[in-house]
Order: structure tokens, then C-alpha cells, then sequence
């Protein structure tokens, strides 16, 4: 034998030994668990809630690395298996026409499209108690959250009744994927019908929301599936097109908006290192430079009443015509959308004198839960519907939005640069998000808007 062979067969009893005295270790590690296969929901959930939020947030910056891209650069890089087999326009195309991408009703599969093994189609019954808390649970856990997993989305029941059952709601269209064995939700996507304008044209369209996908089973890739399945049920009311909105960018955004924020709880926000609130100063003077007015100083000012639609929907319909992309409301869509509902929906009118409203404010509300923080646990976001004005100042009208939204408990206030926002953005110390939000059209093309030129959105 050579010195070679004694030196591998040295390093194999080293190996051998060790092994066993690992498998000796590992047997008295191993008693306390129980035999047979063990399902990763439980394992997850057993362990403490630390330890779980430390491996959740692992697995986030793990997606984000490979992620959808964020910007129409890395997006040409990409290729889109699946969006290059629907009717959109590809990133390349240069539009200049309008209308519809694919001609004529479309072929309505019967059939609802295969899951992967182990997994069943249900359709949510949003007016059961029961099954309104497993959707708020899914979106919870798996919907949206910052970039370290430190800040995540917390719908309540009430808020999702309103986004998912306007006027007109179809139960079908709320496409649930549960996994067959235990029934647990693990899949979901949304569409409401809605008349919108795109330029000169007026379309009944889904407005698509909420698609979800429980985090552990993204590899799976059920999110195409869940598109083509709605795509399915909405063709089957007749419907061909689709606007929807999205964080990443596909195939291809009709506009691309940015987000901004106005701190209204500026110390709480620094506690919680709320994303793009960074100042070169002390709590103090930060607290200082966003101090809000005590009082509101538009006379007229007041909530909006049940009585108020009429005025309301009037003012809405001549603001809308503005724009190339909006929604075109009915009295019944109005009331809906807009009358004041608590911890929802937020809309101020004002009345003058003779009695006819002239301007309208509607913001709505969507709470987050602080993970891991030894103070706070929640946070309480106001999002711009509407800033409608025709006599007093727009930056005025704002400022006491900001005065109503902070005395209502509200920590920070969001708006897109859409519509008319853009001229009180600055001017009320509004901070510019990191994130962008893409709007996009299914089965419709048309030229490219730019944000002051979309006057639709869609509560999320």
C-alpha cells in the first residue's frame, strides 16, 4: 500500500467515525420530534415569532434579487414567458394607434385552467364573515411589504368589502386557490367591472386587484394561472379588456407615477425608520419643518353628506374630462366610492353660501403593521382619491386635508403624481417615495400618458 492509499484510508476512518459520532448526536437531537413527514405551514408557525419574521425576511431579499424589474432598462433585458403570449403591447413596440389589440369576442374556455397537484379552485364568498377574515389574513401575510420586511399591509375587513364589492360586483370574479388537503388560502386575484375613458373611447373594462400568492409557494408559479383563470371568467361576462396596476414593470406600462408622502407623525415615522424619511437634523427641528396648521381655514368646509352626490358626482364628471385615462361613475358608483365610511373612506366638501358645493377632498385608509418594534405596532396611512377644486386654492384645500387627516390619528399621507397633484406636492413639504406604480391596459393599445394625464385610480 503507498503512502497515498494510507493517507486515504486515514482520512476514510476520520471520516467514518466522525460520521457516526454525528448520527449518535444527531439520534439525541432527533428524540423529541415526531416521526413522519411534518408540514412546513406548521413547522414555520412553531417557531417563535422573531425566528419567523429573521427567515421571512431572508426570503424577501432573496425575491428581490430575482425580481421583476423596476425600470423599462432592465425590463428589455428580460424575457416574459407569459406576457409574451397575451394581448399587450411588447416593450419594443412603438404605439401610436387605439383600440383592441385581439379583434371580436374572445373564445371562452369552459373549463376552469389546471393547478398544480394538490391545490383547487374556490370562489370567495366575500359576504361570509368567515372567509372575508382568510382573505384578510392571505393579503396580511403575503400581500405587500417594505424591503426589509420591518412594515407590512394590515386590511381590515371593511376596507376590502369596500375596494372588492362596488356597484355591480360579481362573486366570480373573486379567484381563490386553496390547497385541497386542509383548505387553507394560498391564492388569490380580483377584478370589479368599471366604465372607463381611454382618450376619446368609453369601455367597460375589469379593473384587476389584489393578486396574491402565499410566499412559500411563488415557485410554483400560480400567478400566470390565476391571471388566465380570471382572464377566463371575465371573457365570460363578455368583457375583453382589463386596467390594471403594478409596482414592477411588464409589458407595457400605459404611464409610470411616483409616489410621494407627507409626514403627519414625524417622530413615530423616524422611530419605525419609515422608508425615504431621512432628515439632516434633530427630531426636534424635523418636527418643526412639518408642523401642520392647528385648524382648517377654508370656509365651507365640512364631511360629506348623503345628500351631497348629486354635487359631488357633477364635480367629479367635468374633473375627470381632463384626462386620458379615468373612470366614468354612476350616482350609485359615487356613493359607493365616495360617502364616508369609518376607517375606509374620508370626503370633505365644500359648500358656499348659496348651497352648491364647489370642491371636493376624498382620501382612503390603509393601516400596516410594525413588525419587531419594542414601541409601535402600527401605522396609519392616508392615500389621495380625489382633490377636486373650482374656487378655493388647491394648496389651501391640501393643507387642511393634511389638518383633517392628521387630527384624525393618520401618521403619513400618500399621493401619486396624477391628475392635477403636482401643484401642491412641494409646496405642502410632500417627500418623494422610492417606489413607482405602472398602469396598464389589457387587450388595448394606445399611445403613452404621462402621470397629469391619468385621472384613474385604484384603491390598493
Amino acid at each position: 500500500m503507498t503512502d497515498s492509499n494510507l493517507l486515504d484510508k486515514s482520512l476514510a476512518d476520520e471520516d467514518g467515525s466522525s460520521l457516526k459520532n454525528k448520527q449518535k448526536k444527531q439520534k439525541g437531537k432527533d428524540a423529541w420530534r415526531p416521526e413522519g413527514h411534518r408540514d412546513p405551514f406548521v413547522m414555520l408557525n412553531a417557531l417563535p415569532e422573531e425566528k419567523q419574521q429573521e427567515i421571512q425576511r431572508a426570503l424577501h431579499l432573496f425575491s428581490l434579487g430575482q425580481g421583476l424589474p423596476k425600470t423599462i432598462q432592465e425590463a428589455k433585458r428580460r424575457t416574459y414567458n407569459f406576457w409574451d403570449t397575451q394581448p399587450v403591447p411588447k416593450l419594443s413596440d412603438s404605439v401610436t394607434s387605439h383600440g383592441p389589440i385581439l379583434e371580436g369576442e374572445a373564445i371562452v374556455r369552459e373549463q376552469p385552467y389546471s393547478l398544480p397537484q394538490g391545490f383547487s379552485w374556490d370562489t370567495l364568498d366575500l359576504t361570509s364573515p368567515t372567509v372575508l377574515t382568510e382573505l384578510c389574513t392571505l393579503l396580511n401575510e403575503n400581500y405587500t411589504e417594505d424591503d426589509d420586511n420591518t412594515i407590512r399591509c394590515d386590511f381590515s375587513p371593511e376596507y376590502l368589502q369596500w375596494a372588492l364589492q362596488p356597484p355591480g360586483w360579481l362573486a366570480q370574479w373573486h379567484c381563490g386557490v386553496r390547497v385541497t388537503a386542509n383548505k387553507k388560502l394560498v391564492g388569490f386575484v380580483a377584478a370589479v367591472p368599471a366604465n372607463v375613458r381611454v382618450y376619446d373611447t368609453e369601455r367597460q373594462m375589469a379593473q384587476v386587484n389584489f393578486l396574491c400568492v402565499h410566499k412559500k409557494l411563488r415557485l410554483k408559479r400560480m400567478s400566470p394561472v390565476l391571471i388566465r383563470e380570471l382572464t377566463r371568467r371575465v371573457n365570460q361576462q363578455g368583457l375583453c379588456q382589463a386596467v390594471y396596476t403594478a409596482g414592477v414593470v411588464l409589458p407595457t406600462p400605459l404611464s409610470t407615477c411616483r409616489y410621494w408622502l407627507r409626514p403627519l407623525n414625524i417622530r413615530k415615522l423616524l422611530d419605525v425608520n419609515f422608508p425615504c424619511l431621512t432628515y439632516n437634523t434633530t427630531p426636534q427641528r424635523a418636527v418643526k419643518l412639518n408642523r401642520l396648521p392647528e385648524a382648517t381655514k377654508t370656509p365651507g368646509l365640512r364631511p360629506m353628506k348623503g345628500g351631497d352626490i348629486p354635487g359631488v358626482l357633477s364635480l367629479l364628471q367635468g374633473h375627470l374630462q381632463k384626462f386620458h385615462l379615468s373612470s366614468i361613475l354612476s350616482p350609485q358608483e359615487a356613493e359607493h366610492w365616495l360617502l364616508p365610511r369609518e376607517n375606509v373612506i374620508d370626503t370633505y366638501v365644500v359648500e358656499g353660501g348659496d348651497g352648491v358645493l364647489t370642491d371636493v377632498m376624498s382620501f382612503y385608509s390603509v393601516s400596516s403593521r410594525v413588525l419587531n418594534h419594542p414601541v409601535h405596532s402600527s401605522l396609519k396611512a392616508a392615500h389621495l382619491l380625489y382633490c377636486i377644486s373650482t374656487a378655493a386654492d388647491p394648496v389651501d384645500l391640501m393643507e387642511d386635508t393634511l389638518v383633517l387627516a392628521k387630527a384624525k390619528g393618520f401618521d403619513v399621507f400618500t399621493a401619486l403624481d396624477i391628475m392635477e397633484n403636482r401643484c401642491f406636492l412641494e409646496k405642502l413639504k410632500f417627500v418623494i417615495g422610492d417606489k413607482n406604480l405602472h398602469y396598464y391596459l389589457y387587450n388595448w393599445t394606445c399611445p403613452t400618458i404621462d402621470p397629469d394625464k391619468i385621472g384613474l385610480l385604484l384603491p390598493n
